[in-house]
């Protein structure tokens, strides 16, 4: 399915019901809204992980603009301003109200910008394996106490110039060694890419982007997750995150086995935390 959000159409799934049968009434479930990674990926790489939770939430599935089978729109939109903007207005064109929005590494840039754009909008948050401001060193030391210095090298040639020519050593690299569980090829296979976008993000703003003061705005519960094994968003990356929240509101949760895709490499654990935080 596809919405009219700005300037483009914004591709969109839906699994589980918002209204379920309850005795002699319809009980309302929350809307979970999820923000894939990338960036210029699509929300396939949710799937069929993330489907547990329908049981406990309507789950949205959402292509972000000009990526998956969302509308391709002008470079000068392509911005954490603008993407997290449409979390919003894509909200407000479904009457989706006070929604869980949750963002996974670069969907968790969105997800960050969102709530500091609009922190009166969402019911909850939730910062999965994702940073607040890039740090570069942090990233090939995480690569190379994974990888060694090969893995350091490919990383550290990728971000200083991301293109064509440096991503194939990356993705030969440095992918396998995001996550303990190894991705399935079909996951990929399925996958509508915009490489695009991907390079025009890595040569600018993932360079300079900082969601620290914005995180002092958030008033909604808000849990962090990360793994300690995660080299692209390391684990420090979640403590400064869960540190820079209000205290009252942020749940911290730390995957001792886990990479860059908690819900791959600890499905169990990672299902059970979702459904506390979505039903507490």
């Amino acid at each position: 399915m596809r919405v009219q959000v700005g300037d483009g159409k914004l591709f969109f799934d839906v699994e589980g019901a918002k209204l379920a049968p309850d005795g002699p009434k319809m009980r309302e479930r929350p809307t979970l809204v999820l923000l894939h990674g990338g960036p210029g990926f699509d929300h396939s790489i949710w799937k069929p992980d993330m489907s547990p939770l329908a049981e406990v939430a309507q789950v949205v599935y959402l292509d972000h603009r000009s990526m998956g089978r969302s509308d391709r729109t002008g470079t000068e939109r392509w911005t954490l301003d603008e993407w997290a903007d449409d979390v919003r207005a894509f909200c407000e064109a479904l009457e989706i109200e006070k929604p869980i929005v949750m963002g996974t590494s670069f969907g968790g840039f969105v997800a960050l910008a969102y709530a500091a754009r609009h922190p009166d909008h969402p019911g909850k948050l939730v910062f999965c394996s994702t940073s607040a401001r890039w740090r570069i060193e942090r990233v090939m030391n995480a690569f190379e106490k994974l990888g060694g210095a090969e893995a350091r090298d490919a990383a550290r040639r990728y971000w200083e110039k991301p293109s064509t020519e440096t991503v194939a050593d990356y993705l030969r690299i440095c992918m396998p060694l995001y996550n303990r569980v190894a991705m399935g090829p079909e996951v990929m296979s399925r996958a509508v890419f915009n490489y695009e976008v991907l390079f025009h993000f890595g040569r600018g703003e993932q360079r300079k982007f900082d969601f620290f003061a914005g995180l002092a705005r958030v008033n909604c519960p808000t849990l962090v997750m990360g793994g300690e094994i995660d080299p692209i968003t390391p684990i420090e990356d979640q403590v400064d995150i869960a540190a820079a929240l209000p205290r009252g509101l942020v749940r911290f949760e730390r995957f001792p086995g886990a990479g860059h895709g908690i819900v791959a490499d600890e499905p169990a654990r990672f299902l059970l935390v979702m459904r506390e935080f979505i039903t507490a």
